[in-house]
């Protein structure tokens, strides 16, 4: 369920009106798909990487040109194709005659937004190329060690219809993201507003004159983020959620250490969203099927069944505010 952020504060009412602003646009991009917004913001506020798979058509694209138009800075899109190699995602040096020396061109990975667009069509090898950028947000190109901006966002998308020409992502690969979304076909209501707006508009896609952030304020509310209190009965929670998934017959892959701090880390930009200091077990329940559907190793239907056994035989601690 949504949650609309308070304000108490004149800090506070300043983050609220940055995160309606990227909401309203966000919204306008993708009509009707409120609840996919919010997880998007989550990921981004928890310093994740977010993957969107779905079919063709159903504004992956134009979800993840929205975003990085509304958080601004640097944006850069890799169309990944089989011929993909890892230098076209990292850079690569070259020989500059004038000079007599070698320079470093730098690659996409560089921009603070990277779209890598259905990336499941590019081969393992340049695959593992985004790996340590999306680990450590660095690359390292000719033993060379080049740092990425602080604010470095992947949002990759991938098609799950296409079987000629793909190349599945590792499990590797797959724990690197925070979430994995699916937009979903939008209600009749949405459709006919959307049709109604393209009349007579151009094609141009969805862009905003400025973004709604400035340099600074996403790092500093990705900062407030991971200060959010977790107390230790939800920790507890979290923690029976991850055994529970290492045990569960249907399940190969457990949930890893790495992925039970993303799913803390989640639970807290949620709690943030929601203008509370504190992480609840209902935060827990809001971001668990996008962060485990991800790095469970199963297809998206099955992984939905499967979670909400792995919930069901976990009790929810009873939790109020005396609790923090």
């Amino acid at each position: 369920m949504i949650t609309t952020l308070s304000t108490i504060s004149d800090a506070n009412q300043s983050t609220s009106s940055l995160i309606a602003d990227i909401r309203q646009r966000l919204n306008a991009a993708l009509r009707g798909k409120e609840d996919v917004v919010e997880m998007v913001l989550v990921c981004l506020l928890s310093r994740g990487h977010l993957l969107l798979e779905d079919k063709p058509g159903l504004g992956k694209t134009t979800l993840a040109k929205a975003l990085a138009a509304a958080v601004g800075g640097d944006f850069a899109r890799a169309q990944c194709t089989p011929d993909l190699l890892p230098s076209d995602i990292t850079g690569f040096n070259i020989f500059n005659q004038k000079s007599h020396e070698f320079e470093f061109r730098r690659g996409p990975v560089f921009a603070d937004v990277l779209l890598a667009d259905e990336i499941n069509r590019a081969t393992p090898r340049t695959q593992s190329a985004l790996l340590e950028a999306m680990a450590e947000r660095q690359v390292t190109v000719d033993a060379e060690r080049y740092e990425l901006s602080s604010d470095f966002f992947v949002i990759a998308t991938q098609n799950p219809v296409d079987q000629h020409g793909t190349y599945p992502l590792p499990e590797a690969q797959l724990d690197r993201f925070a979430m994995k979304l699916s937009v979903g076909y939008p209600a009749a209501s949405d459709e006919i507003r959307m049709l109604q707006e393209a009349v007579g508009v151009p094609a141009e896609g969805v862009e905003d004159a400025s973004p709604a952030l400035s340099t600074g304020q996403l790092h500093r509310m990705q900062n407030e983020v991971a200060a959010i209190a977790v107390v230790e009965p939800v920790q507890d929670y979290l923690v029976r959620i991850a055994d529970e998934t290492r045990r569960h017959p249907s399940i190969s892959l457990g949930l890893s250490p790495r992925g039970l701090l993303t799913l803390q880390r989640a639970a807290q930009a949620r709690a943030f969203l929601a203008s509370r200091n504190f992480v609840t077990p209902d935060d827990v329940l809001d971001v668990v099927f996008p962060v485990l559907g991800v790095r469970l190793g199963l297809e998206t239907n099955e992984a939905n069944r499967v979670i909400q056994e792995v919930l069901d035989a976990v009790a929810v601690p009873a939790y109020s505010e005396n609790s923090k």
